[in-house]
C-alpha cells in the first residue's frame, strides 16, 4: 500500500513540475529594473510629454514625465514625477494606484504672460501588453485631478491609452 502511494505522489509531483516549468509564458511580465521610455498626454495644459517608468519593485514603478511647446502664443511646458503602486497582477496586464505631481505653464496668447500652476491627480490604472510584444505597455487611467494655472480646479479623469501613457522598455 505504501509504494502505491509513493509511486501516486511521485507522478503528482512530476506532473507539477511539468506543469510549472511550461507555464512561465502565463506569468505576468518582468518588468523590475527596466527603463520605459514613451509618451502621456496627461498635463492639463495640453502639452504632450516624454515619460520615463522604471519598475522598482513587484510593487513599486517611478515615472518622469517632461514636455514643451515653444509657440509664443500657446506654448507652454510642463514637469512631473509620478508614483505607482501595484495593487495585483495578472498575465500580459497589472493593476495600479498612481500619484502624479508636477508643475505646467502655459502661455495665455500672444502678448500676454504666461501663467505656471501646478497639478496633482490621484489615479487608478492597468498597463498591459500584448502577448509577443512583451515591451511595449499601454495605460489607462481613471480618477481626480486638483490643479491650477489659471483658476484652481477639481476634475474627474479619465485617459485612454492613447493619453495616459505608452511605453517601450529596454
Amino acid at each position: 500500500m505504501k509504494t502505491n502511494q509513493s509511486h501516486i505522489c511521485k507522478k503528482l509531483l512530476l506532473l507539477i513540475s511539468f506543469i510549472s516549468v511550461f507555464a512561465t509564458s502565463s506569468f505576468a511580465n518582468e518588468r523590475i529594473g527596466r527603463l520605459g521610455l514613451g509618451f502621456s498626454n496627461q498635463f492639463k495644459s495640453g502639452i504632450p510629454a516624454l515619460s520615463f517608468k522604471i519598475q522598482k519593485s513587484k510593487s513599486t514603478a517611478l515615472g518622469a514625465l517632461i514636455g514643451f511647446d515653444t509657440d509664443t502664443s500657446s506654448g507652454g511646458w510642463g514637469a512631473g514625477v509620478k508614483i505607482f503602486r501595484n495593487i495585483f497582477d495578472e498575465p500580459q496586464l497589472n493593476f495600479y494606484a498612481a500619484m502624479l505631481g508636477g508643475l505646467i505653464n502655459k502661455k495665455q496668447g500672444a502678448g500676454n504672460a504666461a501663467k505656471t500652476g501646478f497639478q496633482l491627480d490621484l489615479t487608478l490604472g492597468s498597463e498591459f501588453s500584448f502577448s509577443g510584444l512583451a515591451s511595449i505597455g499601454f495605460s489607462f487611467e481613471f480618477g481626480v485631478s486638483f490643479n491650477k494655472v489659471d483658476d484652481f480646479r477639481i476634475q474627474t479623469v479619465g485617459d485612454s491609452f492613447i493619453v495616459a501613457a505608452a511605453h517601450f522598455y529596454l
